[in-house]
């Protein structure tokens, strides 16, 4: 079987080894998350910290055209990250304005800012010119467990766990491979891989309802 060759048992080998060290850290990382994930009772963070803030909002940010109210988006969200110290993925904004005869009655504008175990409300007054920003950090506990679900995290990280299960099935596959050649180990591992398969299925049927 072409599995049994020295060269494949060679790359096998090599692979097993580099995935192993290369993960070492990252299995960890999901291993402990996994536990702060399911026994969130054991590891309660501490109260979330809240900060508020008023700014001056620049009044060439927003302006009236056409009896419509045109934000200069990019430019807000530096304003943001500059002098309210924001940070995370911006949304989009959500405009409320009422305008009579190019004279802007009311103006309102409000977005988030989401990161792992963070968020920042923003909402802007184009009339009094003011922005308050309520930011919340959630603390260590809430950005591992976060980062561990890919949620607010970003395009890059969601590649990164991706890649991570990739090298784990590697991982998985150059294991199989090495223990071909090994008769009694493979016959031995088969059985408690059955063993394993049979007694995660009974505790799925006994636990879920």
């Amino acid at each position: 079987m072409w599995l049994k060759s020295r060269a494949v048992q060679m790359w096998a080998r090599r692979l097993h080894v580099y995935i192993s060290m290369a993960l070492l850290l990252v299995v960890l990382f999901f291993s402990v998350t996994g536990v702060t994930l399911n026994r969130p009772e054991l590891f309660e963070a501490s109260k979330p910290t809240i900060q508020s803030q008023t700014l001056a909002l620049p009044s060439d940010l927003f302006v009236v055209q056409n009896e419509r109210l045109k934000p200069d988006a990019n430019a807000f969200q530096r304003f943001l990250v500059e002098q309210a110290n924001v940070s995370g993925r911006p949304s989009g904004l959500d405009i409320y304005a009422e305008i009579e005869n190019g004279e802007l009655l009311i103006g309102e504008v409000s977005m988030d800012f989401k990161g792992p175990g963070y968020n920042a409300s923003v909402f802007a007054d184009v009339v009094m010119q003011t922005v308050e920003v309520e930011t919340t950090d959630y603390g260590v506990i809430a950005l591992l467990n976060d980062l561990h679900k890919g949620r607010n995290s970003g395009e890059v990280w969601k590649w990164f766990i991706d890649i991570t299960a990739l090298l784990m099935i590697f991982f998985v596959i150059t294991g199989v491979c090495l223990l071909l050649p090994k008769k009694k180990t493979l016959n031995t591992s088969i059985k408690w891989t059955l063993f394993g398969s049979a007694l995660s299925w009974f505790i799925y049927f006994v636990a879920v309802p």
